[in-house]
């Protein structure tokens, strides 16, 4: 049973370890798995990794609008700024692109030279909101917790760290169960190792969240980057596709009971 509220996931962890390529997966399972539900799909990467894993390519992104509002006020344009605001809900829509039941949208760039803040809070809030015109929410942030919290979204209902077995990667995923417990009450978590050696063992690790899947080395994923395909062409059995099929397993087992429940 899918609840009424949105799923939504947001991987974190340090850079390089395969967070954009399970992202991609995970849209690509929900996909297919729930057809008659709706996906969105957030890149708040601002290596747009996401989209090229995806295939897809919006028109504009949250930050084209933000810079819009930011030109604005630096003119001193402050009507026209304020109706850029009000109009942000519908700007949005420019900023979806869709494919069958997936809805894909890019933060975009950091922000540039200045701070509105209270700009980003407001798009911030526009985002939230349309979250809940979906079934679930993948969000592929930079690495880190902060751009998740800040800028895209604090709805977070799953947040899951990716690491590889280096002891920074580690460390990383360590600091930001940290943050999420401070200041993401009640968010579940759960741990990715990708690209990891046949020996590594996370049960030797203290101080990690629940393991959702242990990946190693793989060949097919790393050929189908080279090749400029998307993950819809990745093979079922490769060992990524087959490590995120088991975590979102694992992070849906829970969500479903809970909403049986109500």
């Amino acid at each position: 049973m899918i609840p009424m509220k949105p799923i939504i996931f947001a991987f974190a962890g340090k850079g390089g370890v395969g967070k954009t390529s399970l992202s991609a997966a995970f849209v690509r399972l929900l996909t297919e798995q729930y057809p008659e539900k709706k996906i969105l799909a957030v890149d708040a990467d601002p290596a747009v990794g996401l989209l090229t894993a995806l295939g897809v390519e919006p028109r504009l992104t949250l930050d084209d609008i933000r810079m819009r509002i930011a030109e604005s006020i630096d003119r001193g344009e402050t009507a026209d700024a304020v109706a850029l605001l009000s109009e942000a809900r519908f700007h949005l829509l420019d900023c979806i692109a869709e494919r069958g039941n997936l809805s894909v949208l890019a933060i975009g760039r950091p922000e540039a030279a200045g701070c509105y803040c209270k700009v980003n809070a407001y798009l911030k809030q526009v985002l939230e909101s349309a979250a809940g015109n979906y079934d679930f929410v993948v969000i592929d942030g930079e690495a880190g917790i902060e751009q998740i919290n800040r800028r895209v979204m604090e709805t977070v209902t799953n947040l899951v760290l990716v690491s590889d077995g280096s002891r920074k990667g580690l460390q990383v995923i360590r600091t930001i169960v940290r943050v999420a417990e401070r200041l993401m009450p009640g968010v579940r978590t759960g741990a990715i190792f990708n690209r990891v050696r046949p020996a590594f063992d996370p049960a030797g690790q203290a101080d990690l969240p629940p393991v959702l899947a242990v990946i190693g080395d793989d060949p097919r994923q790393t050929e189908n980057d080279m090749r400029g395909d998307t993950v819809f062409d990745l093979p079922e059995d490769s060992p990524l596709f087959v490590g995120a099929k088991a975590a979102l397993r694992a992070l849906l087992a829970p969500e479903e009971a809970d909403h049986a429940a109500v």
